[in-house]
């Protein structure tokens, strides 16, 4: 069924049967007939940001806590452009959103006109498709399009360019479900190889399970299906940055987050393994480390709905294309209906020696004098937050790392921090869309004061619309983790790696309408925590902590999984090579 409508009202009404209830964006001429259109519907809420990247980053939040597609909306030119590290943030995420870009009229493309900007070719190397609509009978298709390939197979960011001719033109608007798309990714995997890997696992001494972030882009069922098959084989079971949550942190088979800054006993057991199982994880060069010293007596499985990613960094010996949840459902069933069971000796040894590297406390850190420790300030965040309806996000350094290593997820979606791409300025505006989809939830962004400033105009989105989000700064004016890497690897000579002109962070957040809170006493952060809690506005903590601190445990580059720097507080000794600790 198809009925004549403008492009604009087009574009107004494929949002509203895709099942969209907010937008972030903002408005510029080329984009002015679709805003025309928002202001006449009552279905979509628009959030009006402050800067197009921050409008791109709200939607991967709003996205990754909800599992739905976010919707970004920007002009033409330098809406455009400034959208393109959110773009590129989410296409190596994995994260499904959908950027609608203003364009010049048809007639004027080319000519150089004003904010023109080839922006199909621009954002071809970091979308996962994009399509320039010339045809206004051809939109809503596109439309409808767009929403399926971002959210089918392996997710990622799409973008549409709209020429303004195109908006005000009449067409013909079809529904979401009148054609069939041509995008259909195979989700179940070969039950062969499926068979394959449940003998693989029989015969395991020494497995482990090793989760990406495609268990949670699978959906809550793939979350649930990997906990049976945990509880069902008692593997112990490592992430990535992007997995957390997938399995709870409290779990007993948890052995947290493992890669360059992961905790001590989960490397060592992705290196001495004999059976890996990657679960959704693209084998990252933060996880992997040196290739050839990676896991290097391991049979390996890897778990992909991503053909691509199947031996593009590892070669693996059980290869199996499918989405997650499918998979996960499949093996399970050839694991229960065969009476399977797993080499309860070996696994029983390799739990030995897992409990043995437990044992080195490698996040053990000591909170003395009147400074406060980074880790500190993470672990009464998590104490005094984690009976709320929490969701975190973070900006990229040091404090991201500590907030992995400190704070833990219980279930998926609660997580939201920049994985791939490493993007300063990414956790604010991501809180803004987080909280526009839990109203009611503790949401709280994890910051470094250098990140939490590349984007802090977000303040004037985040009290004009009365958004209670918490920005938790740990403040060591300092670019952390660069200086860590100088101060490590570059004889100390710290370049460009401070800011001699830091605002008055209370005084900010009170510039804009909200409330600041300043602590920089151990014995009075859990009331300071407390305050911002439950403050029912947005608030800027300033927590000022250890200016030098560095983040343990670290794989130096081109070492392997057993070959880490420890905190002084966190060992009994030195790490040798072989992965002992000289106690």
């Amino acid at each position: 069924m198809s009925k004549p409508m403008t492009g604009a009202k087009m574009v107004v009404q494929a949002l509203i049967d895709q099942g969209v209830d907010v937008v972030f964006g903002y408005p510029g001429g080329a984009v002015l007939p679709i805003y025309d259109e928002i202001f006449q519907q009552n279905h979509i809420q628009h959030i009006l940001v402050r800067h197009e990247q921050a409008a791109v980053h709200a939607a991967e939040g709003y996205a990754r806590s909800t599992g739905k597609p976010g919707v970004a909306l920007v002009t033409s030119g330098p809406g455009a452009t400034n959208a393109v590290t959110g773009l590129t943030d989410a296409l190596m995420d994995s994260i499904p959103i959908i950027v609608l870009t203003g364009q010049v009229p048809t007639f004027m493309i080319g000519s150089d006109a004003f904010q023109e900007a080839d922006t199909v070719g621009i954002t071809r190397p970091c979308t996962k498709h994009n399509w320039l609509v010339k045809e206004t009978d051809d939109l809503a298709r596109v439309l409808h399009e767009a929403f399926h390939v971002a959210t089918s197979g392996r997710p990622g960011p799409v973008l549409i360019d709209i020429p303004k001719d195109v908006q005000f033109a009449t067409g013909k608007y079809t529904e979401k479900k009148a054609r069939k798309s041509y995008y259909q990714p195979q989700v179940k995997g070969d039950i062969t190889s499926i068979t394959e890997l449940a003998a693989a696992m029989e015969k395991a001494k020494r497995p482990i399970f090793y989760t990406g972030g495609g268990v949670i882009n699978s959906g809550a069922a793939a979350s649930q299906l990997l906990r049976e098959l945990v509880a069902a084989t008692n593997f112990p079971i490592t992430s990535t940055l992007m997995g957390l949550g997938a399995y709870p942190a409290s779990g007993d088979n948890w052995l947290g987050m493992l890669g360059m800054h992961g905790l001590y006993e989960a490397n060592m057991a992705m290196h001495g393994c004999d059976l890996m199982i990657n679960i959704g994880a693209r084998f990252d060069d933060r996880i992997t480390g040196t290739l050839d010293k990676f896991s290097p007596n391991s049979k390996k499985a890897h778990i992909d709905i991503d053909v691509s990613s199947i031996n593009k960094v590892v070669h693996v010996d059980i290869p199996i294309v499918g989405d997650v949840a499918h998979v996960l459902e499949d093996l399970l069933k050839v694991w229960k209906s065969g009476g399977r069971k797993t080499n309860a000796e070996g696994v029983s040894k390799w739990w030995d020696q897992i409990n043995l590297w437990r044992k080195v406390d490698c996040l053990k850190f000591e909170q003395t004098g009147k400074v406060i420790k980074p880790q500190y300030a993470l672990q009464r965040l998590e104490a005094l937050t984690k009976g709320h309806d929490r969701y975190i996000t973070t900006e990229v350094g040091q404090h991201q790392m500590w907030a992995a290593q400190y704070l833990g997820f219980e279930d998926p979606n609660r997580w939201m921090t920049s994985g791939g791409l490493g993007t300063m300025g990414y956790g604010f505006p991501a809180s803004v869309g987080v909280q526009m989809a839990h109203r009611d939830a503790l949401v709280i962004n994890v910051a470094g004061e250098a990140s939490w400033l590349m984007n802090m105009q977000e303040m004037g989105t985040v009290t004009q619309y009365k958004l209670p989000v918490k920005q938790f700064i740990l403040n060591n004016e300092r670019l952390g983790m660069v200086r860590q890497w100088q101060q490590l690897l570059h004889g100390e000579r710290y370049s460009s790696s401070w800011s001699e002109s830091l605002p008055d962070f209370v005084k900010l957040a009170e510039a804009f309408g909200a409330k600041g809170i300043r602590c920089d006493d151990p014995a009075d952060l859990d009331d300071a925590i407390m305050e911002m809690i439950n403050h029912d506005g947005p608030v800027v903590f300033d927590c000022l902590v250890e200016k030098h601190e560095n983040c343990y445990p670290m794989i130096p580059s081109g070492k392997p999984h057993n070959e880490m720097l420890m905190g002084d507080a966190s060992t009994e000794g030195a790490i040798t090579g072989s992965g002992q600790a000289l106690v």
